[in-house]
């Protein structure tokens, strides 16, 4: 029985490439006759005026979302790296503390050998706890943070002094407290303080008197070095006052203990490898921790908030992907002549359905290329210019503008979340919405 069905027809413009050459068959026409198609679809004017308004309006709404999810991402990385930027001045590149009690021997073998690897340049031992400091009629609770000697080589310390002295740490008999800005304004010492600066610390051992309480605290005094430091975050310029460590072990009673071990490596030197080697040195005695990980509630704190305006943006993302479907839709509507001229002239079913599928993807496509390019347009000038600010006044914040940082695999990770976020979306009209002739 002969097949009444009309075979192609090769000389049809619906079967021509855009350079003039013909549709060859087999497995490559499945998917280039389609999107050849598709992309006639796109640009060429409809029946309907409408349909091209729609069709205009979902590249819109999806290059708009893209924007945002590139610009709001960027902000969020700005705001990682200056508070990163910030903490490096007074955190160590590498830290060792205990994983049970708070102390550990400064003679532990382990740590001895960690101090003599080659790769490490400076090695500090600390001794940090809680104590109550008293200036005349002001008191307040305090970080007291004793260090080596050799602290300011290890940090950045110096950097972020200010006033008309130097960073000392002990003269003669003399022991120097270096505070932070916000604590010096609320015990109302100044960059230089007169007379000593009282430090109370509870005393470890024995039972508490209570017809005699001051005998349970420890007291001594500590001298202005005639500088404050600012570290521009709060929980260092309140709390935080850097002492002899001698001074922190006779005051917690803790004579011939640390409570970190404080390193920084050479120059040049891969810092994930040592950390690395110092594990497998300390074992699961001490914990390794470098300056993320010192900070590890701050930084889990924005990474879940950045979490969270990603998942907002991508719901928006969906939003403006409906736009997508009424496109589709009415475009499937419109070419229901052009569905059955194209059957006639032998397309499959399946031919046909990748017509609007490729036409949905070309929309999303687009309007993510276009959201990202704009987005990276206005993160740079944000960078170079700083047109959104955040306060009237200079000098109000740490920064006069939103910081902005653009990190490309969130850049791929956006457009990926896009293309199939509006690839689904596309999958909706073009599968339910059947095509009879």
């Amino acid at each position: 029985m002969e097949n009444n069905k009309l075979q192609p027809d090769k000389t049809s413009p619906l079967f021509r490439r855009g350079d003039g050459g013909e549709v060859s068959g087999g497995a490559g026409s499945e998917v280039s006759f389609p999107f050849f198609i598709a992309r006639r679809y796109l640009f060429s004017k409809k029946s309907t005026h409408a349909i091209n308004i729609i069709s205009l309006i979902s590249v819109v709404g999806v290059a708009v979302a893209t924007m945002a999810l590139v610009i709001v991402l960027s902000v969020f990385n700005g705001f990682h790296d200056l508070v990163a930027s910030l903490f490096t001045t007074f955190d160590p590149q590498l830290k060792i503390v205990p994983v049970q009690g708070k102390t550990a021997p400064a003679d532990d073998p382990l740590l001895l050998k960690v101090r003599h690897l080659p790769a490490i340049d400076v090695a500090t031992e600390c001794m940090e706890d809680n104590a109550l400091a008293m200036y005349q009629d002001k008191q307040a609770m305090v970080t007291l943070k004793g260090v080596d000697d050799n602290f300011a080589e290890l940090t950045h310390i110096t950097d972020i002094l200010y006033g008309d002295g130097e960073f000392d740490l002990h003269a003669a008999n003399l022991n120097y407290g270096t505070i932070g800005i916000q604590l010096a304004q609320q015990l109302g010492t100044g960059a230089r303080w007169q007379g000593g600066l009282r430090i109370y610390a509870p005393v470890r051992e024995g039972q508490l008197d209570l017809s005699n309480p001051a005998a349970g605290f420890t007291l001594d005094s500590l001298d202005s070095p005639g500088v404050v430091f600012q570290v521009k975050q709060t929980k260092y310029d309140r709390n935080y006052i850097i002492a002899p460590i001698a001074f922190a072990r006779s005051l917690f009673g803790q004579q011939g203990r640390l409570s970190s071990l404080e390193l920084r490596v050479k120059s040049g030197t891969d810092l994930g490898a040592v950390k690395r080697e110092i594990k497998d040195i300390v074992g699961p005695k001490y914990r390794v921790l470098d300056r993320f990980e010192q900070q590890d509630d701050t930084f889990k704190i924005m990474t879940i908030e950045k979490l969270i305006a990603y998942i907002f943006l991508t719901f928006i993302l969906v939003v403006a992907c409906f736009n997508i479907i009424g496109s589709l839709s009415m475009l499937i509507i419109d070419k229901k002549a052009d569905v059955a001229t194209l059957r006639n002239l032998g397309a499959t079913d399946k031919q046909i359905t990748r017509i609007f599928l490729f036409e949905g993807r070309m929309i999303a496509a687009v309007g993510a290329v276009v959201g990202i390019v704009l987005g990276l347009l206005l993160c740079l000038l944000q960078q170079q210019f700083g047109l959104v600010r955040l306060g009237d006044s200079d000098g109000s914040f740490i920064v006069d503008a939103y910081p902005v940082s653009v990190h490309y695999l969130d850049v791929l990770l956006i457009f990926l979340t896009v293309i199939a976020v509006s690839w689904l979306s596309v999958w909706y009209p073009v599968r339910f919405l059947k095509l009879k002739e």
